[in-house]
């Protein structure tokens, strides 16, 4: 692995660790954290976007994307695609290895934990109300705003007004927060590849106590979806030479 990749790999690894961790702490039976709520959640998921971003810029990914939604927005705001398939199979690995690691820091509460649905949810996403048209164009609409304002971010004229180095991390953070709170509740906001498919080929494959069936039948919609709201985001990019 080039440190790019291993970057992207360990990155990944940590966003769906803290993020599919404190849904698994939210959901599982005698956690702690059991029935603290979307707030809880929200928060969570953006500490575990700035986490990952830090992770995977210091083990070598200057790119730091950890989805691959994100890798082909920026490949088509710059024309060059060679990322995408070398960066989708770390990010894919990454998430997987993230999942499984919340299996095992988790191990006794599935057991305890009654609700196959429920299970399922700490590793990957699901509609609130299964509509399929809709929950695309609702993932499409959330990974769009996630590329669009963080190219806005790193944009060349935010960066001459000069925000202090190192505050990225904490400004897409920021942004999946926002995400989440504002757009989350209608299919969970996987706005991320890697992060739904990874995940729930963990769920798929590990020997989880009680779970149930892996919801094969929606996986593409947060497959699909974050890709064509990437690759729109990145077209408005190119657009404006952002």
């Amino acid at each position: 692995m080039t440190p790019h990749l291993i970057g992207e790999f360990l990155g990944t690894m940590i966003l769906v660790l803290l993020g599919d961790g404190v849904v698994a702490g939210v959901l599982l039976k005698r956690s702690k954290a059991e029935g603290s709520g979307w707030i809880v959640i929200t928060a969570g998921w953006a500490f575990a976007v700035m986490a990952g971003v830090f992770t995977a810029l210091a083990f070598g990914s200057s790119d730091a994307h950890l989805n691959p939604a994100v890798t082909l927005g920026f490949g088509v705001a710059a024309g060059t695609y060679g990322k995408f398939l070398p960066y989708l199979a770390a990010q894919l690995l990454g998430a997987f290895t993230g999942a499984a690691l919340v299996w095992v820091h988790y191990f006794p509460h599935w057991k305890e934990t009654a609700d196959p649905s429920a299970k399922l949810a700490c590793f990957c996403t699901g509609p609130a109300i299964r509509k399929p048209l809709a929950n695309l164009l609702s993932e499409i609409v959330a990974t769009f705003v996630l590329v669009l304002v963080a190219g806005a971010i790193f944009s060349k004229s935010i960066s001459a007004a000069g925000p202090a180095a190192g505050l990225g991390p904490f400004l897409v953070g920021s942004l999946v927060w926002g995400i989440g709170l504002g757009l989350g509740g209608t299919t969970g906001y996987a706005i991320n590849p890697a992060r739904d498919l990874g995940p729930r080929l963990a769920h798929a494959l590990l020997p989880i106590a009680g779970k149930g069936g892996s919801d094969w039948s929606y996986a593409a919609i947060p497959f699909v979806g974050p890709l064509i709201g990437g690759g729109l985001a990145g077209e408005v990019l190119r657009l404006f030479h952002l």
